[in-house]
């Protein structure tokens, strides 16, 4: 008989840690193992900000996929843009551009999320995310481009609007990532010497009346405070009303000269989950604490494109989209399809979480880890050592702390790569939003699947 085909959509935390968990639990006689991903490494998002401000290297958190040990797993290069559970097959975009239908047995659902945006005039044309590897790199590039273009121009209003930038989002991702490229302006505008220092002018904007708030009020509170004291202007209960390639309209009429707005204001869940036409909550796909779909036979879902229920919370809450939890359910979906296999019985996912930690950088942090409240070097101790426990490769564990130690030493020679010099690297380009396809393209892609085409 044939074996059965476990396909395991994305390379997120959710999706590397089921098959790490598939690879050491299963024989290769019990099942093949595939995973669609369009680039070969998974990618640790959570340092992201570093990368963008050049304390780490974009190849530091990248980590190999094809230096597992075990080499069962197939890696499929390319999206997943739509999924027929009626005939078990996935349709896949590959990096080619050419489209193919894979079918399974077992679909594991982790495609992770994308940039969340709203119907703001301008946003998706001129606004930059911080959810990719290129994003990050393209952001380095282009804050120290603005400095370079501010210093060679002799018109005043055009570098007022190239040396102001607008970082929306007041939780982690964006409090971490106007923390780190405030550092990175500061530490470069010593190299430009027609440059004024008291130009450069860094906006954090959220909607919410707090910085983030799941910190505590005390915590949230101080990292407001050393954003403040670091002469960032952070605006809360404001938003973004329209974005403009040198210009930024903020709700309370506002209008700020400005040709960098970074956009972090939340995630949603891939577009994918869409193509299934199933139950979902808040846009995520609604699973039964198992992590089984409803009404699809053989599917799972985790991570940011699940509704997964907190058991430990109750009241009808769902787990938060963070790495901490998409990894843990990665096990539980693992251990739950294997458990399909074997005829055993299927286990809830249950986890507490075990805190929370944001570095700011430099000797700038704050963490709760286990609900103790930390600020300064301790929380900067225990802000690095979680995210360098975490990462997956030794060789990982190495680059990272060989970059925070040269970085520490000799700081940044604020380069410009030249990545994507004339391309906007705006959200449009960059998270393929509109890559997905409708159910008739889907059933048309399967169909030729079934009929052996």
């Amino acid at each position: 008989m044939a074996r059965p085909t476990i396909l395991v959509v994305g390379a997120g935390f959710a999706g590397v840690e089921c098959v790490r968990r598939l690879e050491r639990e299963l024989s290769p006689s019990e099942a093949e193992i595939l995973l669609v991903t369009p680039f070969s490494y998974q990618l640790y998002l959570p340092l992201l900000p570093q990368v963008a401000s050049g304390v780490l290297t974009p190849q530091s958190v990248a980590l190999s996929l094809r230096r597992s040990r075990r080499h069962r797993t197939r890696i499929v290069p390319g999206g997943a843009v739509g999924i027929d559970t009626k005939a078990k097959a996935c349709v896949i975009r590959k990096i080619t551009g050419e489209l193919s239908a894979q079918s399974y047995d077992f679909l594991v659902l982790a495609p992770g999320s994308v940039t969340r945006t709203f119907d703001i005039p301008g946003l998706v044309d001129h606004a930059r995310g911080m959810k990719t590897l290129a994003e990050a790199t393209y952001i380095r590039d282009h804050v120290i481009a603005q400095l370079d273009l501010a210093d060679a121009s002799h018109d005043q209003d055009e570098r007022e609007s190239r040396l102001q930038f607008v970082v929306v989002g007041g939780g982690y991702a964006g409090t971490e990532t106007a923390a780190c490229l405030q550092r990175l302006t500061t530490g470069a505008v010593k190299r430009y010497p027609r440059l004024d220092p008291r130009q450069i002018k860094w906006h954090l904007v959220d909607i919410a009346p707090r910085l983030m708030p799941e910190l505590g009020e005390k915590l949230g509170d101080a990292a407001l405070a050393i954003l403040k004291r670091r002469g960032i202007e952070v605006s809360l209960g404001v938003s973004v009303a329209e974005a403009g390639p040198e210009k930024v309209t903020l709700t309370d009429g506002r209008v700020l000269p400005c040709r960098t707005l970074i956009w972090t204001a939340g995630v949603a869940a891939s577009p994918l989950v869409a193509t299934l036409g199933s139950e979902t909550v808040k846009g995520r796909l609604l699973v039964r604490p198992d992590l089984t779909v409803p009404g699809a036979a053989g599917v799972f879902a985790l991570g940011d494109a699940a509704a997964v229920p907190d058991l430990v919370k109750g009241d009808g809450a769902i787990c938060p989209p963070t790495a901490q939890h998409a990894q843990r359910q990665g096990r539980t979906a693992a251990a739950n399809v294997i458990a399909t296999l074997r005829g055993a019985a299927l286990k809830p996912y249950e986890h507490k979480d075990l805190g929370l930690v944001v570095d700011l950088g430099g000797k700038d942090a704050v963490s709760k880890p286990l609900g103790i409240e930390l600020r300064g070097l301790p929380a900067q101790a225990v802000a690095r050592g979680y995210h360098w426990s975490a990462l997956r490769t030794n060789v990982a564990k190495i680059r990272v702390a060989t970059n925070w130690m040269l970085n520490a030493v000799a700081g940044d020679d604020f380069v410009r790569t030249g990545f994507l010099a004339r391309n906007p690297g705006t959200l449009r380009e960059f998270e393929y939003t509109d890559a997905y396809l409708t159910p008739e393209q889907i059933r048309e892609h399967t169909a030729a699947l079934r009929a052996g085409l």
